[in-house]
């Protein structure tokens, strides 16, 4: 879904994975044009999955997001300064529980 909404905006989705442990969060490295507002990106993101995941998993979450929302409002981001891909990569797959 993440790669698809990416390539909607004009980018790659080149790593994705959800940090499931205590932290809660997912990691995405994404190639985005520069003329592409990132809070833009990250709006289209959030709002899009989080529809598609609360319509398709309804009954499951339905004990646990009782609220309108399925993300938190804020979003963290690094640029890649002169990190190859694949460092970037790597450091995005050990991230988390092998789910």
């Amino acid at each position: 879904m993440m790669t698809k909404l990416c390539e909607t905006q004009g980018c790659i989705l080149l790593e994705c994975k959800a940090d499931l442990g205590t932290k809660d969060h997912i990691h995405l490295l994404v190639e985005m044009p520069p003329k592409l507002a990132l809070s833009d990106l990250v709006n289209t993101l959030k709002t899009i999955t989080s529809r598609e995941i609360r319509k398709e998993f309804r009954d499951f979450l339905k004990p646990y997001y009782w609220k309108p929302v399925f993300w938190k409002r804020g979003y963290g981001f690094v640029s890649a300064g002169g990190a190859s891909l694949d460092v970037l990569k790597r450091y995005i797959e050990n991230q988390g529980y092998d789910d």
